[in-house]
């Protein structure tokens, strides 16, 4: 049954996109009081293109909102400790427990998505899938004030809203509709390629990244006994030579970063077909106006190879909800602020290791840096308002 002939005239903020940035909006927005709507296009729980491994600080937040045990009970695996693989050397790093974080967590999208948009519902927000948004309501002063939607039937439907907030990714018709400028652009786009492998010879309780001369590759443990693995390389060899044959390509990829691990995917059971992404400049956008905001990739993008886009998503959640309960404009300023001085270390390194312009000593210390700006995001969410985010 289409969910759209129940939706309210008005609501205080309505959310376009739930994965997680906007799901995850949209549930503390609800938690704090707000009448919310959250409005999905593609049915729920459905599979995206997805770097899917959390790093501290999504897992810190999954925790201090109360979903880190669903994505538990899931059978999601837990993460004790990464290994950074430089040719033939090794570099093995425990995750050390520090504010109630003693492990990583890679759930699948099929996963992590319905939890957090069920904690969204279950916060009291209106969860819709199947409506796509059309256009936007305006009032006579050029403010948004609402949207309207299509649903699968065709049937339009307009609802008010104090604000509409654009989760819809980087492809973002919200931010079409406003005209959002983009004021960075990376200057590098990795192409990747994956799939999910059933019975790997790979020790499943770790991250593994790999690195060889202009390659890189990860095998990550995942829901159901799979486990991730990807390929990386810059665009302009995935056009030449993956696009032809990716099946071959990815694994003579794999194995220019490890041979073990292209003889283990030899040996393994393929539990999916493979994808293969060509890759994208990373941006950052103008994230507010006057009624409207964006969150998650519809607002700041960074290339997927540093796997940090659903910490991205969650850290940004809870800035953005912070200034939209204040009620002001001036605080919507705030969170693109906020976000951009986080993220712009991140940005700077992912868009350098984009490039494949290092060597294995050189990226090691990009790996040190980058380690020490996600140690800073970190530093930012412990000192967040942790009632409001609970609430």
């Amino acid at each position: 049954m289409d969910p759209t002939p129940e939706l309210q005239p008005c609501y205080d903020a309505i959310v376009i996109g739930a994965r997680p940035a906007g799901a995850a909006t949209a549930m503390l927005l609800a938690r704090r009081g707000l009448r919310v709507l959250l409005a999905d296009r593609d049915q729920r729980g459905r599979d995206t293109l997805s770097t899917h491994a959390l790093m501290r600080g999504a897992v810190l937040q999954l925790a201090r909102w109360g979903l880190l045990d669903a994505v538990r009970h899931a059978g999601t695996p837990a993460i004790r400790h990464v290994s950074f693989h430089y040719g033939d050397d090794e570099v093995v790093v425990p995750i050390k427990p520090r504010d109630g974080v003693d492990a990583l967590y890679a759930p699948r999208r099929t996963v992590l998505d319905p939890i957090l948009a069920d904690a969204a519902r279950e916060a009291g927000a209106h969860v819709v899938h199947g409506p796509r948004l059309v256009d936007l309501v305006r009032s006579r002063s050029g403010r948004i004030a609402g949207v309207v939607l299509e649903d699968r039937q065709g049937r339009i439907v307009m609802a008010r809203a104090g604000i509409v907030i654009g989760a819809d990714g980087l492809r973002s018709t919200v931010a079409q509709l406003v005209s959002a400028p983009t004021y960075r652009l990376g200057q590098h786009a990795a192409a990747v390629v994956y799939g999910y492998w059933a019975d790997v010879d790979v020790e499943p309780g770790r991250y593994h990244w790999l690195y060889g001369p202009a390659v890189a590759a990860g095998a990550i443990a995942t829901n159901d006994g799979a486990m991730c693995v990807f390929a990386s390389m810059p665009a302009e060899r995935f056009e030449q030579e993956i696009r032809r044959d990716m099946a071959a390509g990815y694994l003579r990829a794999i194995a220019e970063t490890s041979p073990r691990l292209a003889d283990a995917l030899g040996r393994a059971r393929p539990a999916s077909g493979l994808r293969g992404y060509p890759g994208e400049l990373g941006r950052f956008r103008q994230s507010w106006g006057p009624g409207w905001a964006l969150v998650g990739d519809a607002g700041y993008f960074k290339d997927p190879i540093t796997a940090h886009g659903i910490t991205d998503a969650l850290r940004d959640a809870e800035l953005l909800a912070h200034a939209v309960t204040s009620g002001a404009d001036h605080a919507l300023a705030g969170y693109q602020a906020a976000r951009d001085e986080l993220s712009e270390r991140l940005f700077e390194i992912t868009d350098e290791i984009a490039g494949f312009h290092w060597t294995l000593d050189s990226i090691r210390t990009l790996h040190h840096d980058l380690n020490q700006a996600m140690k800073a995001e970190v530093d930012h969410l412990t000192v967040l308002d942790r009632g409001a985010a609970v609430a």
